[in-house]
């Protein structure tokens, strides 16, 4: 087993299979993890930090986990953080924003997160934003995601996932009071399920 994951970080770091992504696969790797947080993509600071979620968003998502009782690097050492993609997509030049990943790129690093979830065959995902929720439980609207649990098959393994929204200060979806409701919800889900904290 934890063979098979060394050869799978082996991979995962030598991957180059986008050409429109910059720098090196980024990923908090935990050999075990009952638990994974799969996000979108890692940003310019996670990048250069090499580390998932080492910003701003981070910071928010930290906070809210800290109110369930575990902090930042208790999470960090006992939950598998991935992504989506796992290279920095680089800017989008009309929003100024991170650049969504292209079909081609979620697909190239599906793989990644396949092998992940074959690996450690977790009992909880926690998605992270719509494209996670996409690729985890096939629902785009965080108003159907958030705040429930959902029985996904992936990878030959059968987990529960639970969405989050996206923790960024450019996400307005929290703004109103019926989501964050959902949010408080979700977390709840969460602190209760029989992996958490991992």
């Amino acid at each position: 087993m934890v063979h098979d994951f060394d050869q799978h970080l082996t991979a995962l770091f030598a991957c180059r299979a986008c050409p429109n992504v910059f720098g090196r696969p980024v990923t908090g790797a935990v050999r075990g993890a009952r638990v994974m947080l799969v996000g979108q993509a890692p940003g310019p600071h996670e990048r250069e930090q090499r580390r998932p979620f080492a910003y701003t968003a981070g910071k928010r998502l930290f906070a809210w986990f800290d109110a369930l009782g575990i902090g930042e690097e208790e999470l960090r050492r006992r939950v598998h953080i991935a992504a989506v993609i796992r290279c920095f997509p680089g800017k989008d030049a009309k929003s100024g924003g991170d650049r969504v990943p292209s079909e081609a790129e979620i697909a190239n690093c599906s793989a990644h997160l396949d092998r992940e979830i074959a690996l450690l065959a977790p009992k909880l995902v926690i998605a992270v934003g719509t494209l996670a929720s996409i690729q985890l439980t096939g629902i785009a609207q965080l108003k159907e995601a958030v705040g429930r649990v959902h029985r996904v098959t992936r990878a030959g393994r059968a987990f529960d996932v639970v969405v989050l929204p996206h923790p960024s200060g450019r996400s307005t979806w929290l703004n109103k009071p019926e989501n964050a409701k959902l949010l408080a919800k979700s977390l709840q889900l969460i602190a209760r399920h029989p992996a958490f904290p991992a």
